[in-house]
């Protein structure tokens, strides 16, 4: 059931956009913002610090490991290395459901700072409010896959083309342990490619993968620790498999939209039409919620656990049985 908030009818008749000058400051200047409206993604260093970076690979650790009480990650048995439980993942989906420290994270100051500025450059009047809906931590250790050509709007739909990723990277990302490859501006048109599923799974996890477009075009976003990686829901973007010897790829992702926009993410009923669905599973993170009057749903205490290859061609089989 939803947390309750009582509506605000001042709100509803003419929510007031927050002052400039209230906004949080960011680490970017306006030739930045501009390159985010026009590429389509931005990176910005050593905006995650060490210690930080610690922590959250601590807590991955504590996640592999069962520490936080949730079905899907029961408590690993002791004797077992910490190289040995993040073997067993590839990607854990919504962690900050389940962890206060990647919760956390999800409101990183210098974080939400950038992103004040670019989630919603594109549209005239933003006033620079966030919400958060989805984080995604990625433990690629040597060998481990990576994902095809996609675009997250085909995941996550917006109203606006808000979706903005923001990759932190608590490893160096090389080209050889599978950083990230995009296509500079094409997020531009707003259109979404047609998918099919990928043909090799050693390659790749076993999501879909976008075609009918120029992949010459793609350049690698090789980035040290540190630095975080943002990009728009509809730039086309993969990564490849990690081939380093020794050398972990670990990203934690979390996603961002305006807050005016709503999220038609859930499926609809007969009582919401498709115009009106939109889940309230969100973070707020920066600015006013415009749709505070709606309440909140209350996250479960459970988390998603990407499968890939052999196995996630075995779920999907299943799925469509």
């Amino acid at each position: 059931m939803p947390a309750t908030l009582a509506p605000s009818a001042a709100l509803r008749a003419n929510p007031s956009p927050i002052p400039a000058a209230g906004r949080q400051l960011a680490p970017i200047g306006p030739e930045q913002v501009r390159f985010f409206i026009d590429n389509g993604y931005l990176v910005v260093p050593d905006l995650v610090t060490q210690v930080e970076r610690d922590e959250l690979s601590a807590d991955l650790v504590a996640l592999a490991r069962g520490v936080y009480p949730c079905e899907q990650l029961p408590p690993a048995p002791a004797e077992l290395s910490d190289h040995e439980v993040l073997e067993r993942i590839l990607c854990l989906h919504q962690p900050h459901y389940v962890s206060p420290v990647i919760r956390r994270y999800v409101a990183h100051t210098g974080i939400v700072g950038v992103l004040s500025q670019i989630t919603g450059a594109h549209l005239p009047h933003w006033d620079g409010a966030v919400k958060c809906m989805q984080s995604m931590y990625f433990a690629k250790s040597p060998g481990k896959p990576g994902q095809a050509w996609h675009q997250d709007e085909m995941y996550i739909p917006t109203r606006d083309r808000s979706l903005v990723g923001a990759w932190i990277a608590i490893d160096d990302a090389t080209i050889d342990n599978g950083c990230l490859w995009v296509i500079p501006g094409s997020h531009r048109m707003g259109y979404l490619y047609p998918r099919k599923p990928p043909t090799d799974l050693d390659e790749y996890d076993g999501s879909d993968q976008c075609f009918e477009f120029d992949d010459t075009l793609a350049v690698p976003v090789e980035v040290k620790k540190g630095s975080v990686v943002f990009f728009n829901g509809y730039l086309l973007h993969k990564s490849l498999k990690n081939r380093s010897a020794n050398s972990y790829r670990r990203i934690l992702v979390n996603h961002y939209m305006n807050a005016w926009s709503l999220l038609p993410w859930t499926q609809t009923t007969q009582d919401v039409s498709v115009a009106q669905a939109d889940s309230r599973c969100i973070v707020p993170v920066h600015g006013q919620d415009p749709y505070a009057w709606k309440g909140t749903d209350l996250p479960p205490n459970a988390v998603y656990l990407r499968n890939w290859g052999r196995r996630w061609a075995k779920d999907v089989i299943q799925e469509a049985e």
